[in-house]
């Protein structure tokens, strides 16, 4: 909702100025299809030639994100220490019942009480591989750690790729709104004989595409890479969560220590109330 209300506000703040100081749209409109052409239409190929196939999809699918949000909204978050909290209680009490739940999450009775997360493949193959290192008896939990944070790293590195396809278009706009400016200037010098009326309006034109290249660049592809780069950073803390249980869980702490540590890790705008948590889990226990 946030995006689109921005948008609105960029193009009637910018367009509305205008036409409030006097400007004429006209001369604007005339151009905009024919520097739209030479702007955008370069800048969606440099896009091109700078990303193979696979990041040119994931950050199309991803410009969603300006629109939608985070993908994990607090209830997910509950609903994933809740989750953990059943394997956690599982393989303290049957290391072996645990085994067939985690090496298939799919047709797991715990799994599919929490449909959402288990769509998530990095999410499922998180749980699954910890606890597999729990059961492989690891001297040293921070090996586990050490192992997690960088497969985290590796992940948030590869998810942030359309942030960065997105900054280097917005860097590249303002130059190429040059190019087509430069163009219009030549178009007009080309016409030099012409009466001074229609000369400026050739060059008003021609500067419609430095003014193009200026205002897509700040106005939207700039905040579409930072608002993408917003919304996976904040979706990175739902697998910290299972981080932060999982090796709690790997030091031998009690369950509901391990659900606590992860709880007071979750950001402030996600993180269930301790009432909230605590009813959840009560209802687990009743149904165990």
């Amino acid at each position: 909702m946030n995006g689109i209300v921005g948008i609105g506000v960029v193009v009637c703040m910018v367009f509305g100025g205008y036409l409030l100081a006097g400007g004429n749209l006209g001369i604007i409109m005339k151009a905009l299809p024919f520097e739209l052409m030479m702007v955008g239409g370069a800048a969606t190929g440099a896009f091109l030639i700078s990303n193979d196939f696979h990041a040119v999809k994931k950050t199309l699918k991803d410009i969603k994100k300006v629109f939608r949000g985070p993908d994990w909204k607090p209830g997910d978050y509950r609903d994933l220490i809740c989750l953990l909290y059943e394997l956690i209680r599982l393989a303290r009490t049957s290391p072996v019942a645990i085994e067939e739940h985690i090496e298939d999450p799919e047709n797991s009775a715990i799994f599919q009480k929490y449909p959402k997360i288990v769509t998530d493949k990095e999410a499922i193959e998180l749980i699954a591989d910890t606890l597999r290192s729990a059961s492989m008896n690891y001297d040293d939990p921070h090996q586990v750690e050490e192992v997690l944070d960088k497969r985290m790293e590796a992940n948030l590195h590869h998810s942030l790729h359309s942030s960065h396809a997105l900054q280097n278009m917005a860097d590249g706009l303002p130059a190429l709104g040059i190019v087509a400016a430069v163009l219009g200037v030549i178009k007009t010098m080309g016409a030099i004989d012409q009466p001074p009326e229609i000369l400026g309006k050739m060059i008003g034109g021609a500067l419609v595409g430095t003014f193009l290249g200026v205002f897509l660049s700040y106005g939207f592809v700039g905040p579409f890479s930072s608002k993408v780069k917003n919304v996976v950073e904040e979706d990175e803390h739902f697998y910290h969560l299972i981080r932060e249980i999982l090796i709690a869980n790997l030091h031998n702490h009690s369950a509901n220590i391990c659900i606590e540590v992860g709880r007071q890790n979750i950001p402030v705008n996600r993180r269930p109330s301790f009432s909230e948590l605590e009813k959840s889990l009560k209802e687990l226990r009743k149904e165990a």
